[in-house]
């Protein structure tokens, strides 16, 4: 017969076994769906003043569509309307170079009063990396320009996309965190995350906030 706390141990070593083999998060998991309820978000990015030269900075606005940017369809997108309204007056007052895009499920008209473009001011279409497909590099690059501003929805899409485009193309991204709402919260943290982590990308990309900018 084994004795009393050889048996106790063994009794509690079974028990590890058994426990990691149903347990998910107690032992090697099998794939990250079997670690998903047990991830824990990383702290949030550090986010900096950024002071602008309007000569050398392009603000770029993005798809904010205005049939479906609203409190009643995409309430995180229409609470930012008034903050890219604002940073966009700015830009203009101080002579920076706006661009506008909106995307391949859009039309121009669509592009929210609040924020749609006047004249002289480029609107491009497409989806993702709004370098994708155009002459907006060379556009940028023949007037002076090493700096964007991002400022559009979707996070996860034209945000994320456009700002790797941008590091890609030897341009340094701005992007205000308080201006580039998604469908949900996750979308936008993940995205935040990826900016201020990700290969290429976070090198060349400075997280902000509109109220942090001075021209």
């Amino acid at each position: 017969m084994r004795k009393p706390v050889e048996a106790a141990l063994l009794t509690v070593v079974m028990l590890a076994v058994a426990l990691a083999c149903v347990l998910p998060g107690a032992g090697q998991a099998q794939d990250i769906l079997q670690e998903w309820d047990f991830i824990k978000a990383p702290p949030p990015p550090a986010i900096k003043p950024v002071t602008l030269d309007p000569k050398k900075t392009a603000l770029i606005s993005m798809d904010f569509n205005g049939k479906s940017c609203t409190p009643d369809k995409r309430a995180r997108c229409a609470a930012v309307l008034p903050r890219a309204q604002k940073l966009i007056a700015e830009a203009r007052a101080k002579g920076m170079f706006v661009v506008h895009t909106y995307t391949s499920n859009m039309e121009k008209s669509d592009i929210a009063k609040v924020v749609e473009p006047v004249a002289g001011e480029p609107v491009m279409r497409g989806r993702g990396d709004k370098f994708s497909g155009n002459d907006l590099e060379k556009m940028l690059k023949d007037k002076g320009i090493d700096t964007v501003v991002l400022i559009g929805t979707s996070a996860n899409s034209a945000v994320l996309y456009t700002a790797l485009g941008a590091a890609q193309r030897g341009f340094k991204a701005i992007v205000p965190i308080d201006t580039m709402p998604a469908e949900t919260a996750y979308q936008e943290q993940f995205s935040i995350w990826q900016l201020a982590n990700g290969s290429q990308v976070s090198e060349n990309t400075t997280l902000t906030r509109t109220d942090m900018l001075k021209f």
